[in-house]
């Protein structure tokens, strides 16, 4: 198998087959953002032949484990989901082949990627099994996607993924917290509940918005453009986004960003992740929270 960079996933992709189909970023202009600094975009290196070559090795590597099946496959890079659609069938096929049992396909996808297909091309996809796309929305708050040059605002995400809803593609968002800057969360949270409100992801996922010195946001920090929100802050805006969600949803705060980590089924637990929330307002120092930032190499 072969790999390009630092491979990154959801944490709930942990038991799927990594496949590398792409590398870096379309869109690479988000100021918060490092994951792909050293990587320039392209597809899987020079043809789908490579992409076959892994496939092989690893159907040979799973044969040798008994009772190990593979039922679903992530596709590696910041976002796999901005390929054409024959290009998408194809490694579709290929998967098929080589993996029988493989149910589903996921990857990490940009709203303008979705953009980018028209309706019958998405159930052509959900047809081969493309399902649980993951979408970092990071907030329903135009001014900070302008500011932090996301590409799309919050009628996009409406517009977009209510069309992936009536293809039957299956989406879970990831929410920046923070992004809105100091002073802004809870509005940040308020408007992304209102976008939310309005779809049907099976789960949200938050990170905590963590910023180094080689990011663009770190600049305009520096030149007094954007200040970031306390750690304590951060906890508040988490508790109203959950607050005002109103449909059923995991929420989860599972990545290494999040210095305590959160879990449960929306509406169900709603009541015991805000216990859980308050409990960290009013007992954890914001020194201790802002150590574990400041310790933290990378995401």
């Amino acid at each position: 198998m072969h790999y390009t960079g630092t491979i990154w996933r959801p944490p709930y992709e942990a038991s799927s087959l990594l496949l590398e189909v792409t590398a870096g970023c379309t869109h690479h202009k988000c100021k918060f953002c490092t994951l792909y600094d050293d990587l320039p975009f392209r597809f899987r290196m020079s043809s789908i032949e490579d992409v076959e070559a892994d496939l092989r090795e690893a159907s040979k590597q799973y044969s040798l484990w008994k009772g190990c099946k593979v039922s679903r496959t992530f596709l590696t890079g910041a976002n796999p989901f901005v390929l054409k659609v024959e290009k998408l069938l194809t490694i579709a096929e290929l998967i098929q082949k080589y993996f029988p049992q493989n149910k589903t396909i996921g990857c990490f996808a940009r709203i303008t990627d979705i953009t980018a297909k028209t309706d019958e091309e998405l159930k052509q996809l959900k047809t081969a099994g493309y399902d649980g796309l993951t979408i970092g929305i990071e907030t329903g708050d135009d001014k900070a996607l302008q500011f932090m040059n996301k590409g799309y605002v919050s009628k996009d995400i409406v517009d977009q993924c209510s069309r992936l809803d009536q293809a039957g593609i299956g989406y879970n968002f990831f929410y920046l917290t923070s992004i809105s800057g100091a002073g802004r969360g809870e509005i940040g949270a308020k408007r992304t509940a209102d976008v939310c409100n309005q779809l049907h992801p099976r789960l949200i996922g938050a990170n905590m918005l963590t910023i180094y010195p080689q990011s663009e946001l770190y600049q305009e920090i520096q030149n007094g453009n954007w200040q970031e929100e306390g750690e304590i802050e951060k906890y508040r805006e988490l508790k109203v986004l959950i607050e005002n969600l109103e449909i059923p949803v995991i929420f989860a705060a599972l990545g290494a960003s999040n210095a305590i980590q959160l879990q449960g089924s929306l509406p169900k637990d709603k009541e015991k992740l805000l216990a859980t929330l308050d409990e960290i307002i009013g007992n954890v120092s914001e020194e201790e929270l802002r150590e574990y930032r400041k310790n933290l190499p990378h995401l």
